[in-house]
């Protein structure tokens, strides 16, 4: 009954996914999904118009779907985007839970267990683990998609080290009582990184994303609660005015009610450098990483939904056919580029340009040209990749408006 062809270690999309068509593709899998009922992944929950035109089942999970956003530089200007093609935002209990159900649904056996990393160990026919509550699995194949604090990829590939994570921490906060909350990404002053509020069906999500190595705890937290108060306040004119402290009482009143209601949460994300990339290995003959437990994630967004999609198709394609080493070289050829283009873009897309940050410039062009502007929104929406990034805007540039 505990005997399986392949032991995945984490329930979140890349690890569901993957179960989902594994079972499908006739294997024997066991889905371990250790988190505690109830207890939502920090993350945005964004997903792009890309993944949904690939998977177009996750229309089907509860989420907002979004077809216009509000930009900000770290200034304060605004951009407004109306998307040609949308993303959705999900609350990712509801999302997780979506794909693991799908999972369930095609014959995967899910067990609501922790497993240790500690505790797999390699035998003759390939690995045995054992869960929380003393129970023993065994496999061929072990899968870690176990997030980005992976203890399967720690044994099986290695740490990674500081330089290679980044961090998000936010609020999950009561809807405004009047209108329809706007979607909101607004890059940070001073800082690498971007603050973000993602409306969902019960209530808005919060965050700022940046580098571990930029990450300072204190003044972070005041940069985003005074994001969160300029969100519910009016805006002035085209500019809100994230980024000042405010000291009358409606904003008084504003942080005392979101203090008595706003429920927080962090996470480390990957954002692997462009050397990692080198020398990253994510599978072996009885192993494999998917998703964030591989470092698959976009270094300059964090965004890493698609990713956790994408290399968990990849991989079963390549279990299904007998070939799982074929998923080492198959990943790296289909967006293995992307993510390393991104990690060589990182530090010149928060960097300077003509004497002012690049997200200031970016936003100033794109307010000022609509070839631009489109370019802009395509790569939010998912749609318009790094590879290309530079020829594309130079290109809508040189177009008349």
């Amino acid at each position: 009954m505990n005997r399986f062809d392949l032991l995945i270690v984490g329930a979140g999309p890349a690890g569901s996914f993957a179960a989902e068509l594994l079972a499908k593709g006739g294997a024997k899998v066991a889905l371990f999904d250790g988190r505690p009922e109830g207890e939502p992944k920090a993350c945005g929950g964004g997903v792009t118009s890309k993944a949904l035109k690939a998977w177009p089942q996750l229309l089907n999970a509860v989420g907002r779907t979004i077809n216009e956003l509000d930009l900000y530089s770290p200034s304060g200007k605004k951009l407004h985007l109306e998307l040609d093609e949308p993303f959705a935002i999900y609350s990712r209990i509801a999302f997780d839970s979506f794909l693991r159900d799908r999972a369930r649904d095609s014959g995967a056996a899910v067990i609501s267990e922790k497993v240790s990393a500690r505790k797999a160990k390699r035998t003759h026919g390939g690995w045995t683990i054992i869960t929380e509550n003393n129970s023993e699995y065994s496999g061929h194949v072990l899968i870690g998609a176990d997030g980005a604090n992976s203890g399967i990829g720690k044994k099986l590939a290695g740490a990674l080290p500081p330089s290679d994570m980044e961090v998000a921490f936010g609020y999950r906060a009561p809807l405004p009582a009047n209108g329809e909350p706007p979607t909101v990404v607004a890059f940070l002053p001073k800082w690498v990184g971007y603050a973000w509020a993602f409306p969902r069906p019960d209530h808005i999500s919060f965050g700022i994303a940046t580098t571990q190595d930029a990450f300072e705890h204190q003044p972070l937290d005041d940069l985003l609660w005074q994001f969160m108060i300029g969100y519910y306040l009016p805006p002035s004119t085209d500019k809100r005015k994230f980024w000042s402290q405010r000291k009358d009482p409606q904003a008084e009143n504003l942080r005392r009610y979101l203090q008595q209601s706003a429920e927080r949460y962090a996470a480390r994300i990957p954002g692997l450098a462009d050397k990692t990339w080198e020398t990253r290995k994510i599978c072996g003959l009885d192993w494999a990483l998917l998703g964030d437990a591989a470092g698959f994630a976009d270094p300059v967004t964090g965004e890493g939904i698609y990713y956790a999609l994408r290399s968990a198709q990849v991989f079963a394609e390549c279990h299904l056919a007998g070939k799982i080493t074929d998923y080492e070289a198959r990943w790296r050829e289909d967006f293995g580029g992307e993510l390393r283009r991104a990690a060589q873009m990182r530090r010149r897309f928060y960097g300077n340009f003509w004497g002012a940050p690049f997200t200031e410039r970016m936003i100033e062009f794109a307010r000022g040209h609509r070839g631009v502007k489109r370019v802009l929104g395509e790569l939010v929406a998912g749609d318009q990749g790094y590879v290309d990034l530079k020829k594309k805007l130079v290109r809508s540039a040189l177009r008349p408006i």
